[in-house]
């Protein structure tokens, strides 16, 4: 959310003896469900399901919403406990006060309150993409850890920050890696790390040509031309076969057939109306002539 300046910090941490307005450190917020059943120590169950300690500390602040910030070396992560307490209460469910807070560890722990530049749109959909996943991993479905997002992010991106679809993509993008991850264990299978755009995507053995087929999987040695809508150029791979389908699944053809590797699906912003839901392209936008573009707005192909 908000990423505060040290001044502001400053003055938050010292007029507090006087003013109240940041609590002393706890070792997680309380947060309750809409039904106000038992509370939840959330930062302990962040951080036991990422498995890396809580090297910050979280205060209650008189802040707007929520921050991740630097102080004197120390990190924090701040929030207004009204606010969290609002929010839940809004959409009826307290993921939406865990999705925050997730989001705020996300700008730590990859990095982001190491710079000095402020708020901008890729730190924000990594920040939204930890948030999708770790709420995964915690047992909250989908439309639980999109539910704050859905309420708070505005329509259209601004300076800072990005619009609502790519904020809304980003979370389901990490819920969906999770979820990836949580099956691959649950079949005894180990997670392969995903390639870059653009680059074939890990072999596996061929399925029976009557199998109903899934993301990932083989689905034939070739491609019924009836079946292709448009041709997929990647600009870093010019050689690479990819095609949209009348399904409007994104199919790569490599030597062992046909696989599919994403799906197209509509966003409800009017500059980028698409984007591809898949395992092994990150952040790939369409716009409405067919060019794509990835989360910094850099152009990496086209549809032919």
């Amino acid at each position: 959310m908000n990423r505060l300046s040290k001044l502001s910090l400053a003055l938050l941490l010292s007029l507090a003896p006087l003013l109240g307005s940041v609590a002393a450190t706890v070792p997680a917020p309380v947060l309750y469900a809409a039904t106000k059943a038992a509370p939840r120590d959330v930062i302990g169950e962040i951080i036991d399901v990422i498995g890396l300690k809580p090297r910050f500390e979280v205060r209650a602040a008189n802040i707007e919403n929520a921050a991740a910030v630097i102080y004197n070396g120390k990190r924090y992560i701040l929030y207004n406990e009204r606010f969290l307490d609002a929010i839940n209460n809004a959409v009826h469910t307290d993921w939406a006060g865990v999705s925050i807070l997730a989001h705020e560890i996300g700008h730590h722990l990859n990095g982001h309150t190491l710079s000095r530049q402020g708020s901008n749109h890729a730190d924000e959909l990594e920040a939204d993409e930890f948030s999708g996943f770790v709420l995964r991993k915690m047992g909250a479905s989908l439309e639980e850890a999109q539910a704050a997002m859905k309420v708070l992010s505005d329509e259209r991106s601004s300076a800072t920050h990005p619009g609502r679809s790519y904020r809304l993509a980003a979370i389901s993008r990490g819920w969906g890696n999770a979820d990836a991850q949580l099956l691959a264990s649950a079949n005894g299978q180990s997670r392969v790390q995903q390639p870059l755009a653009g680059s074939q995507p890990p072999q596996q053995p061929r399925e029976q040509v009557r199998q109903q087929p899934t993301r990932g999987n083989t689905v034939s040695r070739g491609l019924d031309s009836q079946l292709v809508l448009r041709q997929v150029v990647f600009n870093n791979a010019p050689s690479e076969q990819f095609f949209l389908t009348t399904r409007l699944q994104l199919v790569h053809m490599t030597e062992r057939g046909a696989r599919i590797i994403g799906k197209l699906a509509r966003t409800n912003n009017r500059d980028y109306p698409f984007y591809f839901e898949s395992d092994y392209l990150q952040g790939l936008f369409v716009t409405a002539n067919g060019v794509l573009v990835n989360q910094r707005g850099q152009t990496v192909g086209h549809f032919s």
